[in-house]
């Protein structure tokens, strides 16, 4: 089981009816766009979290979904043979549920409402909610905020949330950052008095840092399409219900970062929102989500793949995978809901994977069942050699013993010419992930077959797990007209006793 690292930092929450403005709140007070902000209610369904640096101390910012009536009862319909099917309504139910656990279990919580709508019916229902699923020390811990106050004169009409009976409001426009910097005094000076203020490390241990210890954090993506197990995985990764799990395609629509330590290596782990076979036409919210999933895959190192087992491949997986490889990161493909499979034969299953996607067969398979927990963990082990493989380092006498070896194995193959192609040097260029550079004569050509070749060998020999291997291919220039250093002479040498041949073209006396 990974270990949180975060030990205790206090957790404010950000709760209210839908659509005034709690996601805009909690970007604001973040100070980046982490959150998928619309004027559609229902935006927020999986909390979002991230920590707040103000006044020398830090706490936990999570925003939640718009809370309604946890109580609602699902609705269903019906389908062609009669069978009830749980509509979107099961989301809601679970999305409230979600956060009244976290206003329960934070240390502070700030109850946002909109000022431009005023105090609404539904406003007193929250309330009526709140009192009656919280106890009086939990009620105490709120503080009233009601955002979008643009001008002085809208701060009259915010006078009138005091029927709420939660004291004095703050006034803050979320969309400005007016009023944000007395509404964070107001919650360090509630943290200091119930005693759980938490000194700012990072900001000072920021210029001791160098960015070698920064680049230590693995950033894994949890990737595929929807409805094939990834919030599942992540929950069963963490031991925990962290996001919201449903049978309903594009439940996640924002990618949820989790910090955690495994074996004293931090790791985060990001949730991402499916992305569909038609993703790239998708509109509104769900294009949102995929936009932001191609976003975070750009910024992660290792990838999790999570694919149907029972389904099989699709041409949609293999776009998927080539994304990640076009993307240079690493890949681990898990085959989730093995527990559905009858006849678990690994090996079986392993060549009909490589045989739809014989240009990841690179790629580790891991066998897991989400939902039982089957195997997960195992997860964390591969991620850490993954990790070690993207970062390693091999020396010039290491390449050039490699050299020797694979060209005795096999010669090199030309592509152009008549010529076979020398091969000067291997060497690497670059790591995380490791990229090589092959330097060929001025004028040869190498097949493409032999740099797959050049590949398979530096995974074999060196261990370079998981990754796809980027090759550029040089050649040897030549320096004043002369021809590379090595190589042979383009114009023949004379032969001792006998006179040059004659210059090209010279056609000498008659």
């Amino acid at each position: 089981m990974a270990e949180k690292t975060k030990k205790r930092i206090p957790q404010i929450a950000i709760f209210g009816r839908t659509n005034v403005g709690k996601s805009t709140l909690f970007n604001c007070l973040i100070g980046k766009k982490q959150a998928i902000t619309s004027n559609i209610a229902g935006t927020t369904r999986d909390s979002n979290s991230n920590l707040v640096h103000w006044d020398g101390f830090i706490f936990e910012l999570i925003d939640t979904g718009g809370i309604l009536n946890p109580t609602k009862k699902v609705l269903f319909k019906k389908d062609k043979g009669g069978k009830e099917i749980k509509n979107v309504d099961e989301i809601n139910v679970k999305v409230q549920k979600q956060a009244v656990a976290f206003l329960k279990k934070s240390d502070l919580a700030l109850f946002v409402v909109d000022n431009k709508t005023g105090l609404l019916a539904q406003d007193r229902q929250m309330m009526d909610l709140l009192r009656k699923n919280l106890t009086l020390a939990e009620r105490n811990k709120i503080i009233l905020v009601v955002n979008k106050v643009d001008s002085g004169r809208d701060i009259y009409d915010a006078s009138d949330f005091r029927k709420l009976g939660l004291g004095e409001p703050l006034t803050v426009s979320a969309a400005t950052g007016s009023g944000t910097g007395d509404l964070l005094d107001v919650v360090i000076k509630n943290l200091k008095k119930k005693k759980l203020l938490v000194k700012d490390k990072i900001e000072k241990e920021d210029d001791k840092k160098s960015s070698v210890d920064i680049k230590k954090i693995i950033r894994v993506c949890i990737f595929g399409k929807p409805n094939v197990g990834k919030s599942s995985l992540l929950n069963a990764l963490l031991g925990y219900d962290k996001v919201i799990v449903s049978p309903i395609p594009h439940t996640t629509r924002e990618p949820q970062n989790v910090e955690l330590v495994y074996e004293n290596q931090e790791i985060v782990l990001i949730d991402t929102a499916g992305i569909s076979k038609h993703g790239h036409k998708s509109e509104g919210l769900e294009k949102y989500g995929i936009q932001k999933t191609l976003a975070t895959l750009s910024r992660s190192d290792i990838v999790l793949l999570v694919i149907d087992i029972n389904d099989g491949l699709t041409h949609q997986d293999a776009r998927l995978i080539e994304e990640i490889i076009d993307g240079g990161k690493s890949l681990i493909i898990i085959a989730n809901k093995w527990d559905l499979v009858p006849v678990k034969d690994t090996k079986k299953y392993t060549a009909e994977i490589y045989a739809h996607l014989p240009f990841a067969s690179w790629a580790p398979i891991q066998f897991i069942s989400a939902k039982t927990s089957l195997k997960v963990q195992k997860i964390f082990d591969l991620i850490l050699e993954l990790d070690k493989a993207r970062k390693t380092e091999i020396s010039a006498s290491q390449l050039s013993h490699f050299l020797s070896k694979i060209v005795k194995i096999h010669k090199p193959a030309k592509d152009k010419g008549t010529k076979p192609p020398r091969i000067y040097e291997i060497k690497q260029v670059g790591t995380n992930p490791p990229r090589f550079l092959v330097r060929i004569g001025a004028v040869d050509s190498l097949h493409f077959s032999y740099l797959r070749f050049i590949k398979n060998q530096l995974r074999e020999q060196f261990k370079l797990l998981g990754m796809p291997i980027k090759i550029e291919l040089e050649n040897n220039p030549k320096v004043h007209g002369k021809a590379e250093e090595g190589a042979r002479p383009n114009k023949k040498r004379p032969i001792a006793g006998r006179p040059a041949p004659a210059p090209r073209g010279y056609r000498g006396s008659r």
